[in-house]
């Protein structure tokens, strides 16, 4: 009799055990997930609104989108357990990394009948791995003629130049002006004066860029054609020297920063209206584009682009 009494309470201690264990479990998930949504969303406000930060941020802003926004996918996943509100906070949170941190955007078709006054295309070409390659030019030429430029700028495109004649060049991807400043070649379907090898040189840093004037019917404006200094040697130190290598990648924004900023400085004061173009290697939030946005500049895809 007593056996009998004390199964059912074994029963009900088993069930209630069971009970509270089933309750644990969607409590532990929502915590998980709640943890990796909000370190995405802390990265994306932090990479979007905080223009100099501290190494490991600047660090961040040249990592792989996919592996930064990782979690968030891990946690949408995950939420499919917990109903429709936490799958929407999963794509909200997705959302907001696509449009804040890796600056997606959906500007509105302008239309057949939109005017448009200049195409104008900015391409890193590696002209010397190009020529190296079976075929490498002819592939180069045709993604400029594919995007029917007026003006293209291009940086480490020197080698193109080969076997031209400096003073008389002659056409570029169907485009009849064409010149070259150090690493620098513009080519253009209007007329081009004043090209120059400029210099924007401070305490901190030195940069060679082209600059050149386009006679357009209507109006002139003024072109510069810009390269940055290059994260590769900064990122390289990091992934290969861990921690020692910290230091040299500290420096390395900071190098472009300072180059960003002697070059707003010098164009601050232009005769005509201005179009700057190059690789920056700098994302949009970055210091070094908030230098050339505070004089005036605007983002041309971000106004304009789609994706």
């Amino acid at each position: 009799r007593r056996g009998r009494r004390l199964r059912p309470r074994r029963a009900r201690r088993r069930a209630l055990s069971a009970a509270a264990s089933a309750g644990q479990r969607p409590r532990a998930l929502r915590a998980i997930i709640a943890l990796l949504l909000a370190g995405v969303l802390a990265l994306t406000v932090a990479q979007r609104f905080v223009s100099e930060g501290p190494w490991w941020l600047e660090l961040s802003r040249y990592l792989p989108y996919p592996l930064l926004v990782a979690p968030a996918v891990v946690a949408l996943l995950l939420s499919i357990r917990l109903g429709w509100r936490w799958l929407l906070a999963g794509v909200a949170t997705i959302a907001a990394f696509a449009t804040l941190a890796m600056g997606f955007v959906w500007n509105a078709d302008p239309g057949d009948d939109a005017r448009v006054d200049v195409r104008f295309m900015t391409y890193n070409v590696k002209a010397l791995l190009a020529i190296e390659r079976p075929g490498g030019l002819a592939a180069l030429a045709a993604e400029v003629e594919r995007h029917r430029p007026d003006v293209v700028v291009m940086q480490d495109s020197s080698p193109l130049m080969r076997g031209r004649d400096p003073e008389r060049p002659g056409p570029m991807f169907g485009l009849p002006e064409v010149r070259r400043e150090a690493q620098y070649v513009i080519a253009s379907r209007w007329p081009l004066r004043g090209c120059t090898t400029a210099r924007a040189d401070s305490a901190e840093a030195q940069l060679a860029f082209a600059r050149c004037t386009v006679d357009r019917p209507g109006g002139a404006f003024e072109i510069v054609d810009v390269h940055l200094e290059s994260p590769r040697h900064g990122l390289v130190a990091a992934r290969q020297e861990g921690l020692d290598g910290i230091e040299l990648w500290q420096s390395n924004p900071a190098g472009r920063v300072a180059q960003a900023r002697a070059l707003a400085a010098v164009l601050r004061t232009s005769a005509h209206p201005l179009v700057v173009g190059g690789d920056l290697n700098s994302p949009d939030a970055s210091a070094a584009m908030q230098a050339l946005l505070a004089i005036g500049l605007r983002d041309a895809f971000a106004t304009a682009g789609r994706g």
